[in-house]
């Protein structure tokens, strides 16, 4: 049996699709808290075996862990504006380990979810080195606590028999609409324009930076639950890898092919980025992709335009789910 935790939210429930559509009809394990039925739609038509309230799934892991054949552990609490430590702690901390710690003790294979927040603002650069791990300064609880347990598994000299911790980079994509203000620009800016025929973007305040150049990673969710598949499959080396195309584009790119997909000449504008997350903001990531390269991935990932065209055009516009 495969189990996938926070296979209610937006990656999650994209991995479920896929591996639905590799064979995996019946032997499909679920974790989440269902009691938020604003996902319902995410897992809607999927073949799914079972289904698991994230607060008993520890119990329930403990007891039918032989009938486990590999966990992706993607469940985890994202907003990047939460201040709490104790949230951060008590869900992507410590209920990170328990699992790690069940996976070791009976040999399951695990791929959790890491972040890019882990880098901060990029002074180490963005290489999925573990020897940068330990001086990595992230800007904000979330990537702290991410960074945290990649630390500690690092240090683990009792582990899965193949684990990998994934850094995921700006993910964007179909099944990201209970989201909320932590959705994909991709996202907002298309509602944004199709409710006022423009977007507004934040200015830079950063020398050097022309206003919209501030840069990401931004990567399909399509691409990157193709490289969990991959994973899941080969089991390289375990460890820490990127997920991100390897590529940094603008905020002016983005939001100019957000309008192009949906018919309309771009119409952007620029407001000052608030003074609360001003210190933080980041102006560019770009993945190092050498390592998960040289592990044998080999799939090209989707380019900026052909991937936005494809979200807008098939999900966006039509309210549909992957």
């Amino acid at each position: 049996m495969i189990v996938v935790t926070g296979a209610f939210g937006f990656i999650g429930s994209c991995l479920v699709e896929r591996l639905n559509a590799l064979g995996h009809t019946n032997d499909i394990l679920v974790v989440d808290d269902f009691y938020k039925d604003y996902k319902d739609k995410n897992l809607d038509k999927k073949f799914i075996r079972d289904w698991i309230h994230r607060d008993i799934f520890m119990d329930w892991f403990e007891r039918i862990h032989g009938s486990v054949d590999f966990v992706f552990h993607l469940g985890a609490r994202t907003d990047t504006a939460e201040q709490s430590k104790e949230v951060f702690d008590e869900l992507n901390l410590n209920y990170s380990k328990a699992i790690w710690d069940i996976c070791t003790k009976y040999e399951i294979p695990l791929v959790y979810a890491s972040s890019a927040a882990t880098y901060g603002n990029g002074e180490k650069g963005y290489v999925d080195d573990h020897s940068l791990s330990a001086k990595l300064k992230p800007l904000n609880p979330y990537g702290v606590s991410k960074n945290d347990f990649d630390i500690w598994a690092l240090k683990q000299k009792k582990q899965p028999p193949f684990w990998a911790g994934l850094k995921f980079f700006n993910v964007y994509g179909p099944n990201e609409y209970h989201k909320g203000r932590m959705a994909s620009v991709i996202f907002h800016a298309f509602h944004q324009i199709k409710k006022t025929g423009e977007m507004k973007l934040f200015r830079s305040h950063k020398k050097g930076i022309k206003d919209g150049h501030q840069s990401r990673d931004f990567i399909y969710v399509k691409d990157v639950v193709d490289i969990c598949c991959f994973l899941y499959k080969k089991r390289p080396e375990s460890g820490l890898y990127n997920v991100g195309t390897g590529e940094a584009r603008t905020f002016l790119d983005l939001v100019a092919q957000t309008f192009v997909a949906m018919g309309k000449t771009p119409n952007i504008s620029f407001i000052d980025t608030p003074k609360d997350i001003r210190k933080n903001y980041q102006y560019f990531t770009e993945a190092d992709m050498s390592k998960l390269r040289a592990a044998g991935y080999k799939k090209s990932f989707h380019s900026l335009e052909d991937g936005v065209k494809e979200y807008v055009k098939k999900y966006l516009m039509k309210k549909t789910y992957y």
